[in-house]
């Protein structure tokens, strides 16, 4: 079986989807499917401008085939931005992608042509039959229009949290076609994991301290992940014997310094606010075992409630820490209250701080958690774990 996977991305990238793709990628080709992803020839950023192997930068196998498509490429120009021109911008973008990855598959033959773009996949039902072309959708926030037609006009159909499997069958979807498949973790990269102090040492943070982290981007489609509230949280917290520090694990630059900023003006001792700024992805499990708590505070939005599925929320699990998220219908799928995780109302630092309180005086707690979670992630939510299910549901129509 051979399967193209076209992103309308750049690669590498310091957003989480490249991660997501990329070990999809190494899933499905680790599962015996011939794999080639198409990404989008597009500039990027000086510090991953660096980048030349990326398949080492993501701690993958180089399994599977990677191509780059043309395309014209001005968003650089309008970075951050969701005007008018960024949106036109954008739109020139990703015609340009589409007509390529359609003129490349004039000339490729797959079994199956994978997609997260919706327009990239209409345009390929002009020359491919239904049955070859698999949509796995992350929002409904974004292209409500369109979607209707490709449903109708793609076979399978991959969604990443129940709701949005649901709305996507109320918009006529057959229940059929349509698979729940939540995001994961690459088993691998959570074997041998360094103890605590061995981590924390390696990355020079304090020894003596109660760290509460978080790992990722600081927003996401310019929507805020709820940081500030942590930082709110903390500062309600009462001095104590360790002290409590923030450790940040991601970006963008400007955001994290608007932490700090917010971190200072509370009192708090800018000594204790440690962020690592962007990190490589392989990198990251080692910033997760230096933790103490790992925090999810994600506001309520339409976005996070119901379609969001963060990659974190399963790395967490994985790397054997307790954790504190927000209660969203998204979260509660993967998670359960006082069994997996402590949950706390979105928004509300009083509720953060207590569960906070909490696990830094019940060791014992914060092992069970941890437990539970880890063992929980590891049986349910890996990526080959997802590859199969998601190749179970493509299989028939080839």
């Amino acid at each position: 079986m051979k399967l193209l996977y076209i992103a309308n991305i750049r690669l590498p990238t310091e957003k989480a989807h490249g991660l997501q793709i990329m070990q999809n990628c190494e899933a499905f080709a680790a599962a015996g499917v011939d794999v080639s992803l198409w990404t989008a020839r597009r500039i990027n950023t000086p510090a991953l401008r660096q980048t030349r192997d990326v398949w080492a930068h993501y701690g993958v196998s180089k399994n599977f085939t990677l191509r780059r498509l043309p395309c014209l490429d001005l968003l650089p120009l309008v970075p951050d931005r969701d005007d008018a021109l960024a949106r036109l911008i954008f739109g020139v973008q990703l015609a340009t992608f589409t007509l390529a990855a359609l003129i490349g598959a004039v000339f490729s033959r797959a079994d199956v042509y994978y997609s997260r773009d919706g327009l990239v996949l209409l345009t390929l039902s002009l020359i491919k039959p239904r049955h070859a072309l698999a949509y796995e959708i992350h929002s409904l926030t974004s292209g409500r229009r369109l979607l209707p037609l490709v449903i109708r006009r793609v076979g399978a159909l991959i969604t990443t949290t129940q709701r949005l499997a649901d709305d996507v069958i109320a918009l006529g979807a057959d229940p059929a076609r349509v698979v729940v498949a939540h995001d994961g973790v690459r088993r691998d990269r959570f074997t041998d994991l360094p103890a605590q102090a061995d981590a924390r040492a390696s990355l020079g943070w304090p020894s003596e301290a109660f760290i509460v982290g978080y790992v990722g981007r600081l927003h996401t489609m310019l929507m805020d992940k709820g940081v500030g509230t942590l930082v709110e949280a903390l500062a309600q917290l009462p001095p104590e014997a360790t002290p409590i520090c923030l450790g940040l694990v991601g970006g963008p630059d400007d955001r994290a310094a608007a932490l700090r900023d917010q971190w200072v003006a509370a009192g708090l001792p800018p000594e204790r606010f440690l962020y690592a700024g962007q990190v490589p992805p392989d990198a990251v499990p080692a910033y997760l075992r230096a933790f103490d708590v790992c925090a999810l505070p994600l506001p309520w939005t339409e976005h996070f409630a119901y379609y969001a599925s963060p990659i974190k929320l399963f790395e967490y699990m994985a790397a054997g820490r307790p954790i504190v998220a927000s209660d969203l219908p998204s979260t509660a799928e993967v998670v359960a209250a006082g069994e997996t995780a402590l949950l706390f109302p979105p928004g509300d630092s009083a509720a953060l701080a207590a569960v906070i309180r909490r696990l830094y005086s019940d060791p014992a707690l914060c092992e069970r958690l941890s437990d539970r979670a880890h063992q929980l992630v590891m049986e349910r939510y890996t990526w080959a774990a997802r590859a199969r299910l998601i190749l179970a549901q493509i299989r028939p129509g080839w």
